[in-house]
């Protein structure tokens, strides 16, 4: 069974440096499984790969899409698992790396073949919230699908109104489509992952941000803005983006902005951790400085095979 290193770890943890280290001297390509990088034009606000990096290293899933095309972990799945066959073809050790917990387990462990989204049965749901609130909508659930609505709490509405979704659509409850997920098993996944003391991490933070405006983030959000793009999009539903349009909307101030992306980011790195730490699989090294990675580097390069 072939090998793939995956990396994890949250925001600002040195994935990058990481896995650009290992696939220069692998000789191979990196899998971006971040959920964001593969949008055109959101740049410094996902810190995407310079263009000198990309130029070193190749990378998959990066400025693929426009902002507004729809993309999900289904769909990275069977693309990367298609990539991650032709490189080991090639006699390439795949480097897989990202913070989007989500795509990573939809390539280890597959992914349920839920119905689509439906736009007019998601219209009629959503209104039927703003009408008679969340507690409405989890009362269906309850009386549609009780297994799926005693895993979910009634303010999680939108996990209730996708469970509501589902079943109306398919007459079987969401978890009857989770449990015939597919699970990939083709390679054997190595997963690497990058603990750093939250305290500084939360530090690395702070500084990508200032990093970030002074690297003119107003200035993408303002582009993206005038090619026409709407402030609605999921793609924009980000962190770094979605508090920069509100301050050029004139809802906030430009520090306040700042503010909020700081602390939603260190939210997103903790949410990240919650998500990694229920995998048993990943294998985890401590990082205090940026040095460490070097070591890990090196330490990654022994155990796997050559």
């Amino acid at each position: 069974m072939e090998e793939v290193i995956v990396i994890n770890g949250p925001t600002c943890s040195g994935k990058t440096y990481l896995g650009l280290k290992l696939a220069s001297i692998l000789r191979t390509e990196i899998i971006s499984a971040d959920s964001r990088q593969i949008y055109k034009y959101l740049n410094i606000g996902t810190a995407k790969p310079s263009a000198d990096q990309l130029k070193i290293v190749k990378h998959h899933f990066i400025d693929e899409l426009n902002p507004d095309d729809d993309f999900n972990a289904s769909m990275f799945a069977e693309k990367a698992e298609v990539i991650l066959e032709n490189l080991i073809e090639l006699k390439k050790t795949p480097i897989v790396l990202g913070g989007s917990g989500l795509y990573i387990k939809a390539l280890i462990d597959g992914i349920s073949e839920s119905a689509d989204t439906n736009v007019e049965l998601r219209k009629e749901l959503l209104e039927l919230r703003q009408k008679y609130g969340n507690d409405f909508l989890y009362d269906e659930l309850k009386r549609v699908d009780m297994i799926s609505a005693d895993n979910m709490l009634p303010q999680n509405w939108k996990r209730v109104m996708r469970a509501l979704e589902v079943f109306r659509l398919t007459g079987k409850p969401i978890w009857q489509h989770h449990s015939n997920q597919t699970s990939y098993k083709n390679f054997l996944y190595r997963q690497i992952g990058l603990l750093w003391d939250r305290k500084l991490l939360y530090q690395n933070i702070e500084s990508r941000v200032d990093e970030m405006i002074k690297d003119g983030l107003v200035d993408e959000v303002l582009f993206i803005q005038k090619a026409g793009y709407s402030k609605d999009l999921n793609s924009l539903n980000t962190v770094g983006y979605k508090e920069i349009i509100q301050y050029l909307d004139d809802e906030i101030s430009l520090d306040r902005a700042i503010e909020l992306i700081k602390r939603n980011t260190r939210r997103y790195a903790k949410r990240q951790m919650t998500w990694f730490n229920k995998d048993k699989r990943i294998t985890w090294y401590q990082i205090s400085q940026k040095c460490d990675l070097k070591d890990v580097c090196d330490k990654i390069l022994r155990s796997f095979k050559k």
